[in-house]
């Protein structure tokens, strides 16, 4: 039987130890539909997936990668035939579901997105969930009524997956943009992709615990969270919106009611695994034409093999990765 290459992770005393491993179609968990995969990409989760204590993976061995774009080997589902280019973000892939680090993945059909018409499959994965989730975070300030004249837009981890891909898409939509990045050598990357305005975390931060602040923003991107969200509620304008995705901040927050009551502010929780499909594909056309990150492949993603993936998945965890990270397996 064909063999095909794997990046697996296996767990043993409390320790996981990952390999480039030979599998087969034997070893791959049910579905159908049979993908050659050429692009996965590496997201914060994916490094929690390789970690003892990450609180994403619970039977090992396994194989991670939340992300996979490639094209349809076999498959038992009608609505796909070989040939078909096709995405897979979220859902279980690469947490309870053998995921896309893998050059052949198993897959249900109702995971599945084709490629829509302006990306090619490359791109598809320089965006991924990281981009997939920006781009819904904006999707829903939009539904709660932000427009580019109602003022800056706050993006908070700019540098990350999630706070690139906003600060390029915002930018794009015509939206001014203030990027939050703590690292002070990357101003020029994140005025290169879009940012008109850039400052520090510490900016983010209320000493005297006022329940409002000056009102700063017409809406907020936070992927952070943590300990600077009570200070992004309270300094957000009139009306306007925060879409949290992400907590490499934290999971915790202390705030008061003040900005919801007195101003109207509202929180809004971003989705990106089980977002619905219907939602899902109207992203992703989005994500193919107006939303489509300028310099994508140019300057927000890199590109990685196989083989460099655990030194990489070390570096997520640590904040050593700037933008996008592809993972070539084709």
């Amino acid at each position: 039987m064909e063999s095909f290459k794997a990046l697996v992770v296996d767990k043993l005393n409390n320790e996981t130890k990952l390999s480039i491993q030979d599998l087969t179609l034997n070893d791959l968990p049910d579905g159908d539909v049979v993908i050659n995969v050429h692009y996965s990409s590496v997201n914060y989760k994916d490094g929690l997936a390789t970690i003892p204590n990450g609180g994403v993976v619970r039977n090992y061995p396994f194989v991670p990668g939340i992300d996979l774009a490639g094209i349809v080997r076999d498959s038992q589902d009608p609505r796909y035939k070989p040939g078909d280019e096709v995405i897979i973000t979220g859902y279980d892939l690469g947490v309870n579901h053998f995921g896309g680090y893998s050059e052949v993945a198993r897959v249900p059909g109702d995971w599945i997105v084709p490629l829509p018409n302006g990306l090619t499959l490359k791109e598809a994965m320089a965006i991924g969930t990281a981009g997939f989730t920006a781009a819904l975070s904006i999707h829903r300030l939009e539904e709660n009524g932000l427009t580019s004249e109602k003022g800056p837009v706050l993006v908070t981890g700019a540098t990350g997956g999630v706070g690139s891909s906003a600060v390029s898409m915002l930018s794009k939509l015509g939206y001014k943009v203030t990027a939050s990045s703590r690292k002070a050598n990357e101003q020029d990357y994140l005025r290169q992709i879009g940012a008109s305005k850039i400052i520090t975390p510490e900016e983010l931060t209320n000493p005297k615990n006022r329940p409002l602040l000056k009102q700063r923003w017409a809406a907020c991107v936070d992927p952070v969270a943590g300990s600077y969200l009570p200070a992004v509620l309270a300094s957000i304008q009139y009306g306007g919106s925060v879409a949290v995705s992400g907590l490499t901040g934290g999971n915790n927050f202390t705030s008061t009611v003040f900005p919801f009551i007195l101003r109207g502010v509202n929180l809004l929780g971003i989705d990106s695994v089980f977002c619905p499909m219907e939602t899902r594909l109207a992203i992703w056309e989005r994500l193919a034409g107006e939303m489509k990150p300028n310099q994508l492949l140019e300057s927000i993603a890199n590109e990685v093999t196989l083989e460099q993936l655990p030194e990489v998945c070390k570096k997520i965890l640590n904040g050593e990765l700037k933008g996008r990270t592809i993972v070539t397996l084709k």
